[in-house]
């Protein structure tokens, strides 16, 4: 990928319904070369689709909380299946460390993450921190550095 792919990427994950018309105008290209890259993109798997970002809070999840779980290697596919019938689990990353999984729920109230807690509980030992602000919230990726060391995007 080059700048201009990075400089398209950054536009779009600051604004993913920006038309090919004025994306062409802030990369100083034509649409269809536009056009042409944002597809190329997309078919490599780089860009995996469009969403809008939504308030947790302003949607009636005031709740939010990050659990660390070890659950045991015969269990894990259970476990799994159990998360995927759980939506206020919004995101799950199999880490290394002591937790087997990190994941990142919201729920309605406490009495609500209480009882999603418990659903989880049945798969091994749980660690719960609770949201207090999120001082640096979800931001788009930036072009890595070229070298160890560098620091220019």
């Amino acid at each position: 990928m080059d700048d201009l792919d990075w400089k398209i990427l950054a536009l779009l994950q600051d604004n993913g319904r920006l038309s090919y018309t004025e994306l062409a105008r802030q990369v100083h290209l034509s649409v269809p070369a536009v056009t042409e890259r944002v597809k190329r993109l997309e078919a490599a798997g780089v860009v995996e689709g469009y969403t809008a970002r939504i308030n947790p809070s302003a949607a009636g999840y005031p709740v939010s909380a990050l659990i660390g779980i070890t659950v045991q290697q015969p269990a894990k596919a259970k476990f799994l299946k159990l998360l995927e019938t759980i939506p206020e689990v919004v995101e799950c990353h199999h880490v290394t460390g002591a937790d087997s999984y990190v994941m990142r729920l919201v729920a309605v109230s406490m009495a609500h993450l209480e009882q999603l807690i418990e659903r989880i509980n049945l798969y091994g030992e749980t660690r719960t921190s609770i949201v207090m602000s999120t001082p640096l919230p979800a931001r788009g990726l930036a072009r890595p550095a070229s070298k160890p060391g560098d620091t220019r995007r």
